[in-house]
């Protein structure tokens, strides 16, 4: 299991000081095969501050969602959040900031994965569904992808576009009630993607998951830690990117929904004991920022900056303030730290990205 902290109710004023200049290369960062090798430095980053992409508010625009007159939701310090009637614990908002975000999550995954959208071996499946599917961007380059399947997306609120494919759908769902109420057999794939956070009984969900699933049929699972990590000591012990994986560590615990998916090999030991079978996992290093030497990391770290820069408050307003209780003075401290040393060039960043995948026996 991962270490817990010890501090469960509100914390002591949490201090962060400044990165450090590095003293060494990285000595590690993912490959796009998951092999953990090593990513060099680019020569051309330098130590100025560094924006991801360059663009304007423009860049942080999302497609149209469905009106939320259909669904009501919850507003916290003006942001939108999940209605109470579903999960009132889940850190993120709905609104149009937030949903750009899960698009650009999704691009930076789909680039990490070199234009790929799953890594299961799943050939043309009839009946498909995405469970958690945010915006429906999966759902949808999918459904494009196989216009003989049937793609079902799910989730709590209805945040995704009017327009889609004819083989796509969206319904209205909490897949962490359970029995699920798709029957026996449904599905001959079923995707996860980024709910660390989200659920409280992971053994549950991939449960479900085999039950709707036709014999031979696949399930994928794509996870990440929310601890920012060197392999060159630039994340240092006393900087905000350090304090934003105790925030969210001490919130899954608090609310009883993890964020400790890797640490705690929840995805391969659920679906094992689920019953699933050549199950594999793929494992990355996923850069924060353009310092890569390799043209392909650089993008997708620049990628994952972006994402986060858009919604700092997004990711972790309702943690720090509502869940944590921590002093709210000392809040846009720490969102001013992140986002300065989110532009460090000097700190090599990365999260760990993991993805899992098996399969129902025959």
């Amino acid at each position: 299991m991962a270490e817990q902290s010890t501090s469960k109710q509100q914390s002591t004023s949490p201090k962060v000081g400044s990165p450090k200049s590095p003293s060494i290369s990285p000595t590690g960062a993912g490959s796009p095969a998951g092999a953990l090798l090593s990513v060099e430095v680019s020569d051309d980053y330098n130590d100025d501050a560094d924006s991801a992409l360059g663009h304007g508010d423009d860049a942080f625009s999302s497609t149209a969602s469905i009106s939320s007159s259909i669904f009501e939701y919850r507003t916290i310090k003006g942001r939108a959040y999940h209605s109470e009637r579903h999960n009132s614990d889940y850190y993120a908002p709905v609104d149009e900031r937030a949903n750009a975000s899960v698009d650009i999550t999704h691009h930076y995954l789909t680039l990490l994965l070199d234009g790929k959208l799953h890594l299961a071996p799943v050939k043309d499946p009839k009946k498909v569904i995405d469970i958690g599917t945010g915006t429906g961007i999966w759902a949808i380059d999918f459904g494009d992808e196989h216009p003989a399947a049937e793609v079902i997306g799910t989730d709590l609120s209805p945040t995704q576009p009017e327009w889609v494919p004819p083989n796509v759908r969206f319904e209205i769902d909490d897949a962490t009630k359970v029995p699920w109420t798709w029957a026996d057999g449904t599905f001959e794939f079923v995707h996860i993607r980024y709910l660390f956070g989200a659920v409280a009984d992971w053994s549950a969900l991939f449960a479900q998951a085999f039950r709707t699933l036709q014999p031979g049929g696949w399930i994928e699972s794509a996870e990440a830690e929310v601890d920012f990590v060197s392999d060159d000591a630039t994340v240092a012990p006393d900087s905000a990117l350090a304090l934003w994986g105790r925030m969210c560590k001490e919130t899954g615990e608090k609310i009883g929904r993890p964020f400790t998916v890797l640490t705690d090999n929840v995805q391969k030991t659920g679906l094992e004991t689920a019953g699933f079978v050549d199950v594999q996992t793929v494992d990355f290093k996923v850069p924060v920022g353009g310092w890569p030497r390799d043209a392909k990391l650089a993008e997708v770290g620049r990628f994952v900056q972006l994402t986060l820069e858009n919604d700092l408050e997004g990711y972790s307003t309702f943690m720090w303030n509502n869940v944590l209780g921590w002093p709210a003075d000392e809040y846009q401290i720490f969102l001013m730290k992140t986002r300065k040393e989110l532009k460090d060039r000097r700190v090599h960043s990365y999260l760990k990205v993991r993805y899992a995948y098996g399969r129902k026996p025959e």
